[in-house]
């Protein structure tokens, strides 16, 4: 599985004899191949908040049959030709690359510890090198390519006068002066993380379709990632880099192929989603694209659900009501327990009652 990319990365260092350059190259592919997935889950979510009046007025028309709601729904996607799941092609398509990249990158640089670093020692002691470090050890690399040759001999992953098998925490605590360079290019990363976050926030000030609480989350996720990377690999922060400002190149040209002028997409999708809102705060209900997908999820049924709640809680009244009689009734019983039937009294109790009146056993 590894191997492939492993020697697409050997290729791109062949071309170039730069780790920093190879990373970049690779960071441009992904981009270039995973730009036309986020073009397209980009109109997707358009053409999802630009049918928010016509999903409100189905959730309204529908509020009592969630299984009529969903049937309606799925013809309203088919009719349109929207597919409610494009917005998570990029993320789906990013990770398995994550994934990857973390592998090569940390696999090339793997230097034997434990069990196998004994072993390797051991046969340095036997052929007489018994004062040598123990060099890396790539995997997933051909044992022929260059960059496993150009690795295999050391203990370093230099390129532009940075050490890409180390992270910024282990350079701050090994080399404090070289280790603060790391920590500036990692809070310049997060500075990247942010500007592209800002990009995507602004074309949304027209219509809030997130909540408070989701929006600051997406305002401190920049900077989460931020402090991740500070334990990653630095080849792996040069990657980040890089894709950074390519996918801030890739924002802008979003704005301005979607949102450019009154009747593009993103004005369209903008204004409808403002209507939904309104629709919803007047119905008393919650607005946006977002609460919309919500509802949708759990069946449709928030207001449903207060209508649910009103008749339990009515319910509950009219049977409160029905109870109170009895429960006078119960008390009325405990209260006439010590008289006869007949309604005279009993003489037992009256002597007891009575002052200096004993219990006759």
């Amino acid at each position: 599985m590894f191997e492939i990319p492993a020697a697409v990365l050997n290729w791109l260092y062949t071309l170039t004899d730069s780790y920093v350059v190879a990373i970049s190259l690779a960071a441009a592919i992904v981009i270039a191949i995973t730009t036309p997935l986020t073009l397209k889950s980009t109109r997707g979510m358009l053409e999802m908040q630009r049918l928010g009046p016509e999903m409100r007025r189905l959730q309204q028309q529908y509020r009592g049959d969630r299984q009529k709601l969903n049937e309606e729904m799925m013809k309203l996607y088919q009719e349109h030709k929207v597919n409610p799941m494009a917005s998570c092609l990029p993320l789906f398509a990013q990770m398995p690359v994550f994934i990857v990249m973390f592998r090569i990158l940390h696999d090339a640089t793997y230097i034997p510890t434990g069990e196998q670093g004994r072993i390797a020692t051991a046969v340095l002691s036997a052929v007489g090198r018994s004062d040598q470090e123990l060099y890396f050890l790539p995997r997933y690399l051909a044992t022929d390519s260059e960059m496993y040759q150009s690795l295999v001999t050391k203990t370093e992953m230099d390129s532009w006068a940075l050490d890409l098998s180390k992270s910024a925490a282990t350079m701050l605590g090994t080399d404090f002066g070289r280790g603060l360079i790391y920590a500036l290019l990692v809070v310049g990363l997060g500075g990247l993380y942010l500007f592209q976050q800002r990009m995507v926030a602004a074309r949304a000030t027209l219509s809030p379709t997130m909540s408070e609480t989701q929006q600051k989350v997406m305002q401190y996720l920049p900077v989460v990632f931020a402090v991740f990377q500070i334990f990653f690999l630095f080849g792996l922060v040069v990657y980040y880099i890089v894709q950074s400002i390519l996918r801030i190149l890739v924002q802008a040209y979003i704005t301005r192929r979607f949102y450019r002028g009154e009747d593009s997409l993103g004005q369209q999708a903008q204004a409808a989603s403002a209507k939904a809102r309104e629709l919803a705060k007047a119905e008393g209900g919650g607005g946006g694209f977002l609460a919309q997908a919500k509802r949708e999820l759990s069946g449709g049924g928030g207001d449903d659900d207060a209508g649910a709640k009103k008749n339990r809680n009515d319910n509950r009244g009219d049977n409160g009501g029905r109870e109170a009689p009895r429960n006078s009734a119960k008390g009325n019983n405990k209260r006439t327990q010590g008289s006869r039937p007949g309604g005279g009294t009993n003489p037992r109790r009256e002597q007891l009652n009575r002052p200096g009146g004993r219990r006759q056993s």
